[in-house]
């Protein structure tokens, strides 16, 4: 009997040794334990980082039990990391059938250091690129008519295409009739860039249904744009512009930006990080475009991108500015101000800075409207534990 559960024992605690070895680098052992301390990302214990300590874990225990398919929730304070979990769950990676979606499909398992799709969030990190293109004077000045970079284009100069400038891209409000939202995913417009030979053309060879910077309507086809116009800008890559003048500098090594059936990236949702660095991005825009005191994007553009410049009519969502949405959030009887990083399906990088605080979700909610309440429900949990501002 002695022997039997000494050799129970012994099994028992080879079972935990093995758990612990094979346990993701930076993943906590629950949903309230301080994050694993990487190397990489600094990490605080709650209280210490002015958390109601006791709060924040009933946000973190409320993720962890969400019915909706939420794969992960990263809090990040004063730079330093606070509270993480990952769950398991269906997903539709955009390198997989462009996100579309397989019968034969596995639930994924998420940690610390899997890639996730962060879907529109492309569309910040190109928005990021365009204000360093400015800065670097490739790209003129945001007033300037798109379609002059173009010339290949003059048939389109008509029915006042030629008015739409590069900030009416960055702000989504070109103007063009573009239908985003109100379709299935097979039908979408921005399904259906993945298969254009032409993007740009494809985009503006539609007839105006606003007059250029009026009405806010979300159009993939204006990223897509803004992607060319960087390339024929700076004379490089995309992902080379990313890898070496964003991805490099705050020390992101592994991402994947998925691309379409010619090779081109899908600047408007092809981007895959690991929500740790999603978190950088965040912490990039808290701190008006330093990381660790090291200035990568003008504070200037930071501004611009974050404030806003178009009101979107779409709830929590309200204003839009240069590829990044803004918003406010109840606390304590008043509101305070957000910018945000949206991806379809639950991606958000939200930055609130009165708070200096970064909270990033991914989840696989792809097409799903109905993740958008439990995301600011968790953001507003995040918010509301903070005791000491």
């Amino acid at each position: 009997m002695r022997s039997g559960r000494l050799r129970a024992a012994r099994a028992l605690c080879a079972g935990a040794w093995l758990l612990a070895a094979t346990r993701p680098a930076g993943a906590a052992s629950g949903p309230c334990a301080t994050p694993v301390d990487d190397g990489d990302w600094p990490v605080a214990a709650a209280d210490d980082a002015g958390f109601d300590a006791a709060a924040l874990c009933s946000v973190l225990e409320t993720a962890a039990g969400e019915k909706a398919d939420l794969h992960g929730l990263v809090v990040e304070r004063h730079g330093k990391l606070v509270g993480e979990l990952y769950r398991s769950g269906p997903d539709r990676p955009i390198d997989v059938h462009y996100g579309l979606g397989t019968p034969f499909a596995r639930d994924a398992a998420f940690d610390a250091d899997a890639l996730h799709d962060v879907r529109s969030i492309s569309k910040s990190v190109v928005g990021l690129l365009v204000g360093l293109a400015v800065r670097d004077g490739k790209l003129g000045p945001l007033s300037k008519p798109v379609l002059d970079a173009f010339p290949e284009l003059a048939d389109l100069r008509t029915q006042g295409r030629d008015a739409i400038t590069v900030e009416h891209l960055l702000t989504m409000s070109s103007g063009l009739d573009w239908n985003e939202w109100d379709a299935s995913p097979l039908t979408s417009d921005e399904t259906r860039l993945f298969w254009k030979r032409d993007p740009v053309r494809w985009f503006f060879d539609r007839p105006l249904a606003h007059p250029p910077g009026t009405v806010f309507n979300y159009a993939g086809g204006g990223t897509a744009t803004l992607a060319e116009l960087l390339v024929r800008a700076t004379g490089r890559p995309l992902v080379e512009l990313a890898r070496t003048q964003i991805f490099e500098p705050l020390g992101i090594t592994r991402w994947v930006w998925a691309t379409d059936l010619r090779g081109r990236p899908l600047a408007f949702a092809g981007l895959r990080l690991r929500p740790r660095d999603m978190a950088k991005l965040g912490r990039l825009v808290l701190d008006q475009g330093r990381w660790r005191g090291r200035e990568v994007v003008p504070a200037a553009w930071i501004a611009d991108s974050t404030r806003t410049h178009i009101a979107t009519g779409v709830p929590f969502l309200a204003g839009y500015g240069y590829q990044w949405w803004t918003g406010t959030i109840e606390r304590r009887g008043r509101e305070i101000a957000w910018s945000a990083g949206v991806g379809n399906g639950g991606q958000r990088i939200f930055v609130v800075p009165e708070l200096d605080l970064v909270v990033v979700t991914t989840a696989g909610e792809y097409g799903s409207p109905a993740i958008g309440p439990v995301v600011g429900h968790l953001l507003g949990g995040v918010v509301a534990a903070v005791a000491e501002e």
